[in-house]
């Protein structure tokens, strides 16, 4: 009876552990997200995003670039769409040097 007692807490802790977890508390998969694939490449004061889409839908990317000196203005590109099988390059640029640049990405759905 002591054993039972003190292996309760222990027994039950682990139970709402496992309850706890998203495998246990979702058994639903994730939406399948269909973004192009880009890379970037920085050059000095200069972003370049190279992005191309093995989907069968269309994304529409956009390069945003935030620049390292507090007067230079950061940027965000216009948005491109990307056609299945489709490539694209993105180019925005700093006076001086890039802190972070990024693509962001909105697919659309098939028509």
């Amino acid at each position: 009876m002591v054993m039972i007692r003190r292996s309760a807490p222990v027994l039950a802790a682990a139970t709402l552990l496992w309850w706890g977890t998203p495998q246990a508390v979702s058994q639903q998969p994730e939406p399948v997200r269909y973004e192009a694939e880009c890379w970037m490449d920085i050059d000095g004061s200069r972003a370049t995003a190279h992005c191309g889409n093995p989907y069968p839908v269309v994304d529409r990317v956009r390069l945003h670039v935030e620049c390292e000196r507090w007067w230079d203005i950061d940027t965000d590109g216009a948005p491109v769409e990307i056609h299945p099988a489709g490539a694209v390059s993105l180019s925005e640029r700093c006076w001086k040097e890039i802190r972070s640049a990024w693509v962001s990405h909105r697919p659309r759905a098939a028509d």
